[in-house]
Order: structure tokens, then sequence, then C-alpha cells
């Protein structure tokens, strides 16, 4: 293998092109990146980029020195438009073509959009910078979503000064990801800190001086963010052959077709530990399917699953909210230690009869760690509650 393409320069596109390296391959090695600037971290980007804890330098992955060590064909600024499977190329928008050995697909995801214009998403570090300048005491902010981007930037923006409005079309928010019980805890944190929640509330449009509700109702906004939801980048793959379903359809070895490989928020793959088919958006997972991608690229004889204990986190005002495992399609949630009216405990999920999930929420990290252990050992529910 001489040739090796990796089409994302994001977390997992970068996790890709260092394992590759670490792992001895020193042929060609291109990494592709629609964004101009090189390789840079995205979670903090609606919390402490937000917020100005962090200066714009600060979210960058490596150095300029760590890239030049890689020695990458870095072709940043330029988007991918085309993949033709069977010369193996990558066709990008400059009009150039890049022939393949190795193929990573890690193009991540794009933010949902409503109709109307001048509102604000929040995927890269100019979209944050751009709605830290407008933030500030007294200035009215209508975020709509409460998911967890949305609250994380609801809660910046209340700590900021900002008079903030958060609409959500679900009874309750995230209800459909940690359930009922948990969503009500988190929303309860944004009302006690004054946020104007408003749920079972949908967005039609956004106008020129806030949005239009599907009811026709206006709410008024100095300054408006929409955080719906992701769409995987996709696109560009229409005629490659490949099998898409909200992502890059991938077997539990991350392959999507011979010598193509996908990873990251793109990459939908079999989880064996779970039994199902899955796409996640969170960095942690990004990385470390990367590294998996890269190394069953490399060593086809060798592969093996990817399985891991999906981790993700989140900061809202003073609590840190974290969890292990596979949270969505749970059949049960059990508050095991702590109080859900205290705002401080660890909920445990249940799928059949097995344990698939653990959340904690202002909790310290060793409470959360021996769940991660029985989540990856599919241990039988009754026994992890016990």
């Amino acid at each position: 293998m001489n040739r090796i393409v990796v089409v994302g320069a994001s977390a997992a596109g970068l996790a890709a092109a260092e394992t590759l390296r670490r792992e001895g391959y020193d042929g060609t090695l291109t990494l592709v990146g629609d964004e101009p600037r090189p390789p840079y971290d995205r979670p903090p980007l609606s919390k402490q980029v937000l917020s100005a804890e962090w200066s714009p330098e600060r979210v960058e992955l490596r150095t300029p020195a760590d890239l030049r060590a890689l020695g990458l064909d870095l072709r940043l600024g330029v988007a991918a438009t085309g993949l033709d499977t069977a010369d193996r190329a990558v066709r990008l928008a400059d009009g150039s073509r890049l022939p393949y050995d190795g193929l990573v697909l890690a193009t991540g995801v794009r933010p949902r959009r409503l109709p109307g214009e001048g509102a604000h998403v929040l995927r890269t570090l100019d979209d944050a910078l751009t709605l830290r300048d407008r933030l500030g005491p007294g200035r009215r902010l209508v975020v709509v979503g409460a998911g967890f981007l949305g609250a994380e930037a609801a809660s910046v923006a209340r700590g900021l000064g900002a008079r903030v409005t958060l609409l959500e079309p679900a009874p309750v928010p995230l209800a459909h990801a940690v359930g009922e019980e948990v969503g009500r805890v988190l929303a309860r944190l944004h009302l006690e800190r004054g946020v104007d929640l408003r749920t079972g509330v949908a967005v039609s449009e956004v106008t020129e001086g806030g949005v239009r509700l599907a009811d026709g109702t206006e709410v008024e906004a100095d300054e408006v963010l929409v955080a719906i939801g992701s769409l995987p980048n996709t696109e560009w793959l229409a005629d490659s052959g490949l099998t898409m379903s909200d992502g890059v359809v991938c077997d539990e070895y991350c392959q999507a077709a011979p010598g193509v490989y996908a990873a990251g928020d793109v990459a939908r793959w079999h989880h064996p530990l779970f039994g199902v088919s899955m796409r996640i958006e969170h960095r942690t997972n990004a990385a470390e399917q990367g590294m998996a991608a890269a190394r069953n690229l490399l060593a086809p004889e060798a592969r093996k699953p990817f399985a891991p204990v999906p981790y993700f986190w989140s900061d809202q005002y003073d609590r840190k909210i974290q969890a292990f495992g596979w949270l969505r399609g749970h059949d049960e949630v059990a508050v095991v230690d702590g109080s859900t009216a205290e705002g401080r405990f660890l909920a445990a999920y249940r799928r059949d009869d097995r344990l698939t999930g653990a959340l904690a929420v202002g909790m310290p990290p060793k409470a959360l760690r021996q769940w991660r252990q029985s989540v990856a050992a599919g241990r039988e529910w009754r026994e992890a509650v016990a």
C-alpha cells in the first residue's frame, strides 16, 4: 500500500493519519480538509471558546511542527466532491484527483438549518467566534433546540449576562436520549438560572427579528442560534456505490467497501457489544474510531471489531454530565446513587436484561468508572444494580 487518502481533517481524520504513521506506514499520506484551518477540537467551541475563556489558538489539536513531522500531503481549504471506487480515486473541488490504495472517510457532519436568514449555527471555530462577539449583558438570544449543544450554548450565554429563551419541540428535553426523569433534571438547570425554557413548541422559520413558531407566534431576539441536530456529510459520495443510511454504512471493522473505511461522526457501523447499528457524534468516539479504522485498513489480516463503550460529556452551568454506554432505545432507567431532586446523581440504563449505559450528573468521575466496566462486560441488569 503506497497511497492512502484520509478525507476529513478533524479529530477522526487526524487520529487516523497519526495512527497510520505510528503503525509504520511510510507511503504517501494525503489529508484533505474543507476548512482552511489545520485540525482543531470542536467540543470547546460551545463552552470555553464561546465564553471567551479560551483564545482560538487553544483549540488547535497539534502544533505546526507536529503536523510537519507526520510528512503529510496536506490539502486544506478544498472539499472532496466525488469518489470513484472502481478507479480508486477521490475528486476534489479544485479539479484534482487523488488516487489511493487505501481510503479513510471522516467528513463529519454539518448543522441542520431552519428556513429564513440570519441565524447562527455552531460547528466551526468561525461560528463560535461570530456568536461570541454578539453576546453580552442584556442581549436577547433565542436558542432553538435543547439538546446538548443548545443547552451548553444557553448555559454560556446566561453566564455572559444574556437573556436566553430556549425552545424545544419535545415535552422534555433530551428524553429520547437519556429518559424523561433525567431530562427533567437537565431542564431544571436552565429554569433555576433564569432561562425562559419553552417545551412542546416547534419553530417554523427564522425571521428578521427572531423566530416564528408553528402556531404563528413571534419570539423576538437579537440573535438566534439553531441547534437542531446534524446531517452526515455524505452527498459527495452519492455516485460512489457505497451504502448510505444516515451516514456511511460500515461493518463491525469500520469497513465500507474493499480498501475503504469510515470513522467519526459520518460513520454508521455495527457495534457487536450492543448488537445494533449506530452513528455517534462524540469527540472520544471520533478519535478512537479513527485509530481503529487506520489499523484495520493497514493490517486487514489482523483487524479487530470496533466495540468501544461510548463516552460523552457535557458542561452546563456548574454541572458536569458524563455518560458511558448506549443510552438510546433503553427500556428502563434507575437512579442508583444520589438524588435527582438534588440534581446530583448516577442513573443506570437497561435494555432487555442487560446493563447498557450509565449517566452521572454532578458526581465525581470515579463514581462512573466501575459502571463502564460493567457495561463493557455486558452484565445482567439485576446483578448490576443490586
